[in-house]
């Protein structure tokens, strides 16, 4: 039987988690930081990281996607506006889980030459890693399950839901509405 949909974490509980991440990320660069954020996940993490920071903040975007999927490769497909060169960087991921990715954008921004670099992530998933990768700023550790809203999407769709739910990816390939009617009740307006 397939899990159910199952409440992660509420708007409330992520307010606090990003707040404590904001708090970290700003004590550790009183003068300044530049976040990098990975498209599309982190967009949601990434802005209300950023707007709880109270120093200089920079923000850029990254995109990646595989490019030889049975190899587990990576390649980015929209990099970085202007150069990091010299400066404190955090990449904001939405999740770090088998780390591959994240390892791959690490090598990438180390060659552009920031003064430091460390990682943030809305959500540890270390029950899928394979590769260690440093995470400095973690919002919350979550089960080994398949993560929408708050940023996490299925097809495009519930990134925009305020809460952080967990759900069964299958039933999710079979129908990608399949929570749409519980997650968002009535699914036109007036």
């Amino acid at each position: 039987m397939a899990p159910p949909l199952e409440l992660v974490a509420t708007a409330a509980q992520l307010d606090a988690h990003v707040e404590a991440v904001a708090d970290a990320i700003e004590r550790d660069h009183p003068d300044g930081v530049t976040l990098v954020g990975v498209l599309k996940g982190s967009v949601v993490f990434l802005s209300e990281v950023a707007r709880r920071l109270r120093v200089p903040t920079r923000l850029e975007l990254l995109a990646v996607a595989p490019y030889d999927g049975a190899a587990g490769r990576t390649r980015v497909v929209k990099d970085l506006d202007r150069p990091v060169e010299g400066e404190d960087v955090v990449l904001i991921n939405a999740i770090v889980d088998t780390g591959l990715t994240s390892d791959f954008l690490l090598r990438h921004l180390h060659a552009a030459g920031p003064r430091s670099l460390r990682v943030g992530a809305l959500a540890d998933k270390q029950a899928r890693r394979i590769l260690p990768v440093p995470i400095d700023y973690v919002a919350m550790e979550v089960p080994d399950r398949f993560l929408i809203g708050y940023g996490l999407d299925y097809a495009g769709r519930y990134r925009n839901l305020r809460d952080l739910w967990a759900g069964d990816g299958a039933a999710l390939g079979a129908d990608p509405d399949r929570y749409v009617h519980k997650l968002y009740g009535a699914t036109t307006r007036p």
